[in-house]
């Protein structure tokens, strides 16, 4: 077993980034849900099961790591609407340790009490808002999406008030693990409050802890950086299309200077591929609409350049931010192809691979879930409930292309299921009643179980 490898690295930003806080007092500490494959990744499966809820669920320090919970400071656009009283309201960086892979990896946590940041929130997370992040976290995963993991979710005791579900409801901390707690906004705050300085040293610390960078500030840090978050955006939206994902809320203070996805509220996976498919319902404009992500990453990397101009000059930045199209065709390429689980023939027969997709699917408004299933490894698999649409007009493009990059049947017994594993809205509502009506956990485990073997066949 892996040891745990504690860091702090956070303190040396110092003071200024973050403020030290404590967690609330919860009544209860009940173990709903914790990842052991995660936690394997740094060292910790080994707890058991009273040390787990000490540590996550009451937060008691990790040997070497931070000794006191640090809500960490930050500004952000919502909605493209600028906020200066942001910060982390309901979460914080509890721990920092090193993972298998000689990553800083930060555990944060979502529902863990309020802070200076909680503005009129309670600082809570309802049970049902962590069962929705467990599955969102795991389906992702098992997509190939680069994601934050659920790490524990331990249920509180508590009964809160809610506009958005049936309240009373039950309330739940969760911790979940990735790579960086940072956000664009951590650095949208900087640059509101002309702090060269701090800019300078945040810079650095993202190069050094999160793209291998030696941390030494220069002036061309920044343009290295923003390098960075082009590539790691762009492959982000372009891996949100291959899962027919939609995030919901992609405010600068949602994403993570290290591209991962994170911080799921009102997301869905959408029941076809049409642009204009919307995740929240608060969103009457479509902004975060499943076409309009990849416009919504590069408006936010767009954002952040604007921070950065605060220590480096436009025509430095500039370079990144035009490349951004570019890398997203190239990355939507990648996404797209590895869905399907073929071989790159080159760019050209590519694209033309990825339009007929794009058309068919839009045209049909079919299933992505049962169109990625039925053609996995480029060879049509039958008999289908979507026969005839694969024999329509609609997919004419595709039915031409796909035999040029048909492989082996995949092997793995997933693909012989009678239907895909999938995670619709109506299945999310399904697997909380019974949890809600009755604290029946089994239907959520057997997705979960179904959702991993399903990982495991798309990785061969």
């Amino acid at each position: 077993m892996a040891e745990f490898r504690a860091a702090r690295a956070i303190l040396a930003l110092g003071e200024s980034f973050y403020d030290p806080v404590e967690a609330a007092n919860f009544p209860q500490t009940i173990l709903r849900f914790r990842n052991d494959r995660a936690a394997a990744e740094i060292g910790l499966d080994g707890l058991s099961d009273a040390d787990w809820l000490a540590h996550f669920g009451r937060f008691k320090p990790l040997p070497g790591s931070l000794e006191t919970p640090l809500a960490l400071r930050y500004h952000g656009h919502q909605f493209r609407s600028y906020n200066p009283d942001l910060g982390d309201g309901r979460g914080f960086l509890f721990a920092q340790c090193i993972d298998a892979q000689g990553r800083l990896m930060d555990l944060g946590t979502k529902g863990s009490g309020t802070t200076p940041w909680s503005r009129f929130g309670d600082g809570r997370l309802t049970l049902k808002g962590a069962m929705r992040e467990i599955l969102a976290t795991e389906m992702l995963e098992a997509l190939g999406l680069t994601t934050s993991r659920t790490f524990s979710v331990i249920e509180t005791g508590e009964e809160l008030q809610r506009n958005d579900e049936p309240s009373p409801t039950r309330s739940a901390v969760l911790v979940r693990l990735n790579h960086s707690h940072v956000r664009y906004g951590s650095f949208q705050r900087l640059a509101y409050t002309q702090d060269e300085a701090g800019m300078r040293t945040l810079v650095a610390y993202a190069l050094q802890h999160y793209f291998g960078g030696t941390g030494t500030p220069a002036p061309e840090d920044p343009a290295v950086l923003l390098d960075h978050v082009v590539t790691t955006g762009s492959r982000l939206a372009a891996q949100f299309m291959a899962a027919g994902f939609v995030h919901g809320v992609l405010n600068t203070d949602n994403i993570n200077i290290t591209g991962e996805s994170f911080d799921y509220g009102p997301w869905r996976f959408a029941p076809a591929w049409d642009p204009n498919f919307t995740a929240a319902y608060f969103d009457h404009n479509g902004l975060y609409s499943f076409g309009r992500q990849a416009e919504a990453l590069q408006w936010n990397a767009y954002q952040l350049a604007g921070a950065l101009r605060l220590i480096a000059p436009l025509e430095d930045l500039k370079p990144a931010l035009d490349g951004y199209p570019q890398r997203y065709q190239e990355a939507l390429r990648t996404a797209l192809l590895a869905r399907l689980g073929v071989a790159a023939q080159g760019p050209d027969d590519d694209f033309a691979l990825v339009k007929a997709i794009e058309t068919g699917l839009t045209t049909s408004r079919m299933s992505p879930d049962r169109f990625w299933f039925d053609w996995r490894g480029g060879t049509r698999r039958g008999p289908s409930p979507a026969d005839a649409i694969y024999e329509s007009e609609a997919f004419a493009s595709f039915r031409a292309l796909v035999p040029n990059y048909a492989g082996a049947a995949p092997a793995h017994a997933y693909w012989s299921d009678a239907e895909p594993c999938t995670m619709l809205i109506d299945e999310v509502e399904a697997l909380w009643t019974p949890i809600a009506e009755a604290d029946d956990w089994a239907p959520l485990h057997a997705k979960l179980a179904a959702i991993r073997r399903m990982g495991e066949a798309m990785a061969l």
